[in-house]
């Protein structure tokens, strides 16, 4: 199995991307809904619940990990792949920024996300390793997340909000916006609809299926050990807020949660 957690329901997104790219894969998926949301948490939390899922999934017979959680990715991956260096462990950055780079044209890359992720300086800092000439323009959108599980994707109020935050990015001259966060994936066609059409939009979710689908076509030995099928499980820490509206937006049916928080100890 491929395991996958997230810190609540946007971790689908990915899913969905997997779904795509991976298809004949079983996967297990670890919400950690008794704690969201993790962008507005601190470093060692979010690498203390980090650390402690992808031992439960492993536990589960988890044979690679996907961190489908921009601000655990920032704040916990460093320290997952030191720990756990007999595991694949993907995540959602490192993907992202490669296909900005390849992307962007002048130079000029925005990045929209939590809090968190935002407040991390992730993004900015390995962009610029790679290319010190690159100028990166930060957002951060605490408002989104709500509004995505409210399932106001269309809403006046949401088209509103996008424009309020991606305006100031607009006007730095961006042609490429990394989407940090994994809600808003299920805004991409507003937020096309909000900036410039010339602005590429940099979908992690999608970036990160493509790396997962590289490494193993070219990894058999890892393959084998991954189990097939489409008895895929779905654990959530908490009972997960609308999840039949998410899991509708990304998959067009319902999912059958579990609801088991292993760490409430």
């Amino acid at each position: 199995m491929i395991g996958i957690f997230d810190s609540g329901v946007g971790g689908l997104t990915v899913v969905k991307e997997i779904f795509k790219y991976l298809p004949k894969y079983q996967i297990i998926y670890f919400g950690d809904t008794a704690r969201l949301p993790y962008g507005t948490k601190g470093a060692n939390f979010v690498k203390k619940y980090s650390e402690k899922i992808t031992r439960w999934l492993l536990q589960k017979k988890a044979k690679a990990i996907i961190i489908a959680c921009n601000t655990s990715s920032a704040w916990a991956s460093d320290s997952l792949k030191r720990k756990f260096k007999n595991v694949p462990v993907f995540e959602m950055i490192s993907p992202a920024i490669a296909e900005a780079l390849a992307t962007t044209k002048n130079k000029k890359i925005g990045i929209i996300g939590t809090p968190g992720t935002i407040k991390s300086n992730v993004y900015q800092q390995k962009l610029l390793k790679i290319d010190p000439a690159l100028k990166i323009f930060s957002q951060a959108c605490p408002l989104l997340v709500p509004l995505v599980e409210e399932g106001l994707l269309e809403d006046n109020i949401t088209i509103e909000i996008i424009k309020r935050y991606i305006d100031p990015l607009k006007k730095k001259g961006i042609d490429t916006l990394i989407l940090g966060c994994t809600h808003y994936p299920l805004l991409k066609t507003v937020i096309e609809d909000t900036i410039d059409s010339g602005i590429k939009i940099i979908n992690p979710a999608e970036s990160l299926a493509k790396e997962v689908k590289k490494y193993l076509d070219n990894n058999s030995v890892v393959v084998k050990k991954i189990k097939q099928g489409s008895a895929h499980q779905f654990f959530f820490s908490d009972e997960p807020y609308n999840l039949e509206k998410i899991s509708h937006l990304c998959f067009s049916k319902k999912i059958k949660p579990i609801v088991n928080d292993p760490f409430n100890v």
